[in-house]
């Protein structure tokens, strides 16, 4: 084949700009972002794990958020950064598909987690008793397996389908990471089925995660205003706005990137979507969840105590 159908094996992935001082600016923006957000969210992973009163199930499931956004991040922000300082970066048709799939395995996670979260903040709110009987350790252990299980498969299903699509056009994904609708543009032959794939089983997943989330709200919204104190209305609402807001940024993004149709998807608005949703977000995640926490500010300052009085000694 020639010209644009030679067949694809390795692809470039296109920088963000062409001007080099915004690409250098970018680059250091980045690598910070990316190191707050390493440093940040093993601090609260570290925190909670060596501090017995956060040892509940909602620090459980926070930490294993934390756990994912490190993950998260590092699948696309290190391989971004790089290709800042270049015109353009050859990844490998495998090292693409590795990078999709992580990429799309921790992001279901991350929403079928954030939906889990809704429900532990009802039941820990307004069903006490019930609370303290049903979300025991091991229970929280098959809830989190059971969220990893399913983020797998339907990434791996993804992954699996887009392996059996050829490439060609040059190989040049508009984009800093490989992500489906980037590569599918790049394709030549059939994927009728990678995009009912994307619309049903991704659709269904995001929305049956966000319809379930906001069924959580609703009962927390109702079970909220038959509170007479309004100290108490107000203590019940600041517990859960941290997770609402984490909520309403993850499933905006996740919305707007894949569940538009094939033929709307321009590259400015995936590029700043992008950004926000594997860059900005999973920093904002510890900041969101925790560090407005007075028990993980109290944990924190334990820890840090302990640690200059180690040191004192």
């Amino acid at each position: 084949m020639e010209g644009n159908q030679t067949l694809v094996t390795e692809f470039l992935l296109l920088g963000f700009s062409d001007s080099a001082d915004l690409q250098n600016f970018l680059f250091v923006t980045f690598v910070l972002i990316y190191s707050a957000n390493v440093v940040g969210n093993a601090t609260i992973m570290l925190v909670i794990w060596t501090e017995p009163p956060l040892h509940t199930p909602m620090y459980f499931f926070i930490s294993t958020l934390s756990f994912i956004n490190i993950c998260y991040s590092s699948t696309t922000v290190p391989k971004m950064s790089a290709s800042f300082l270049a015109v353009a970066q050859a990844i490998s048709r495998q090292g693409c598909l590795a990078q999709m799939f992580f990429f799309h395995f921790l992001g279901s996670t991350e929403a079928m987690l954030l939906t889990l979260m809704g429900f532990d903040r009802y039941l820990a709110i307004f069903r006490l008793l019930r609370y303290l009987l049903l979300m025991t350790r091991s229970l929280c252990l098959v809830l989190a397996s059971l969220v990893w299980s399913i983020g797998f498969f339907h990434s791996l299903l993804h992954v699996l389908l887009m392996s059996r699509v050829t490439f060609c056009r040059g190989g040049r994904v508009q984009h800093f990471f490989c992500d489906i609708a980037p590569l599918l543009k790049l394709a030549c032959s059939d994927i009728h089925i990678n995009e009912v794939l994307l619309f049903a089983v991704t659709g269904f997943l995001v929305l049956g995660c966000f319809s379930l989330t906001f069924l959580s709200y609703i009962l927390i919204v109702s079970a909220v205003l038959r509170i007479s104190s309004p100290e108490g209305r107000r203590k019940a609402f600041s517990t859960c706005a941290a997770h609402l807001t984490v909520v309403v940024i993850h499933y905006g993004c996740a919305g707007f990137m894949y569940l538009r149709p094939h033929s709307r998807h321009t590259l400015a608005q995936d590029h700043v979507v992008a950004v926000l949703y594997m860059a900005v977000t999973p920093l904002l995640n510890p900041l969101i969840y925790t560090l407005r926490n007075k028990e993980v500010k109290a944990a924190i300052k334990r820890a840090v105590g302990r640690r200059l009085g180690s040191r004192g000694d």
